[in-house]
């Protein structure tokens, strides 16, 4: 950390709790000689008279202050500049949420810190909430009534809070691997029409993965992508929704496999693995016989897109894995089981951040039953766009799985 020392301050973001004699909630924010708060946008301005110390003895008072000025107007104006780009296609919404991506323009080492004060105080909100509903038993059936759709209310903003927290943590972890996340695809402005003028960084999320886990990755990319997988420089036009439905899929894809690889790597340390831990090249692939071939043609990537990428021969791009021959062990309830979202919150980033990214889709059934593709938006990307884009699906799942475990162990919310 810098000349800036860490220090627990009252902030209004959240309602202060009366009961509590007063105390409202503590957040971690940066203060020191260098720095105050200005108005409620919570932003960290540097004084003027941080830089006393380091002017020369014999320069003017005039000239130093004048000095002083310049590099405080340069430093807001930096920070303006950082603030007005985006750093994540979702905009967090919630007082704790705006707090948080405030925090990751300007201090995101901060940003576990603030966190811990968060979850500390929607911990002794929900314990709060505990006690008084025991001592609520007495009162009339009308007070009950809306006793209860008050403490309701108050659920789903903790709700809210807890998943613009899983998000800003996601989104860190991408800072952290020097790795922007994909701006919302709008309509572009390049002379070809293409909308993936985002950078590749393809190597950096391929290395934030055992493994193990990026052979399974790139059997997934092989379903998606088909004989193009080698040739990036193709462009296609494909439906956006369908593009938004890759992702998602992609998304839950990541969080499964992180999931699986984490006990994978647990029994593999351990040497418990079926076989003793043999090396990987003398591994075989069982092939099954109970629809697994049907499910994998039925892979919701499958003959997704238009332009040049179809389901046949995709059988053949799947290679032989540790850490699939792993998964095929597993019993019907075991893989539903890790197959499964754990949380609300989890379910709802996955929503909204694909939201943000694609925007709504505009979905018109016909009176037939089926889906009207008439209004369906379509846009120009390239294979190695579409790369770069299940990559980001498939680390953000697996970022998720990570996030929502290390919160479910300081504030349980967690289904199973």
């Amino acid at each position: 950390m810098d000349a800036t020392t860490a220090s627990l301050i009252r902030s209004p973001l959240l309602p202060h709790d009366t009961s509590r004699n007063g105390a409202g909630p503590m957040f971690l924010t940066a203060s020191g000689p260098g720095f105050t708060r200005s108005g409620s946008k919570h932003q960290l301005r540097l004084r003027e008279n941080a830089f006393t110390r380091f002017s020369r003895p014999l320069q003017s008072s005039t000239t130093a202050s004048q000095t002083r000025r310049s590099v405080v107007v340069k430093a807001l104006a930096a920070s303006d500049d950082a603030s007005s780009k985006p750093i994540a296609p979702l905009q967090l919404k919630s007082p704790a949420g705006q707090f948080l991506s405030q925090i990751l323009v300007t201090h995101p080492h901060l940003v576990p810190a603030a966190v811990e004060q968060q979850l500390e105080q929607l911990q002794t909100d929900r314990d709060s909430q505990g006690q008084n509903t025991d001592s609520s038993s007495s009162l009339p059936g009308t007070d009950i009534v809306l006793y209860r759709r008050i403490a309701e209310l108050k659920e789903n903003e903790r709700r809210k809070t807890l998943e613009e927290i899983l998000y800003a943590l996601v989104v860190q972890k991408f800072m952290e691997a020097n790795v922007s996340l994909i701006p919302s695809i709008t309509p572009s402005s390049d002379p070809s029409g293409r909308v993936d003028t985002w950078p590749t960084k393809v190597e950096k999320l391929e290395q934030l993965h055992s493994p193990e886990m990026y052979e399974m990755i790139h059997n997934h990319l092989a379903l998606i992508l088909g004989s193009r997988i080698g040739d990036l420089t193709s462009v296609a036009q494909i439906s956006k929704l369908r593009v938004g439905q890759v992702y998602a899929a992609s998304v839950m894809y990541g969080y499964f496999l992180k999931r699986v690889d984490q006990r994978f790597q647990l029994e593999k340390t351990m040497k418990l693995l079926p076989g003793g831990g043999a090396d990987e090249s003398k591994t075989s692939v069982e092939q099954p016989h109970d629809g697994t071939y049907e499910a994998v043609s039925s892979h919701p990537e499958v003959g997704a897109f238009a332009g040049g990428v179809s389901a046949k021969g995709f059988g053949s791009e799947i290679k032989p894995s540790r850490l699939r021959t792993y998964v095929m062990s597993f019993d019907s309830e075991t893989l539903q089981r890790y197959a499964t979202i754990r949380s609300r919150e989890a379910v709802g980033i996955i929503e909204k951040h694909t939201e943000a990214l694609f925007g709504k889709p505009e979905i018109v059934i016909t009176p037939q039953g089926t889906v009207d593709s008439s209004k369906d938006e379509q846009i120009k990307i390239s294979f190695g766009g579409m790369k770069r884009l299940v990559l980001e699906a498939v680390t953000f799942g697996s970022f998720l799985w990570d996030v929502e475990s290390h919160v479910d162990a300081r504030y349980q919310f967690v289904l199973n």
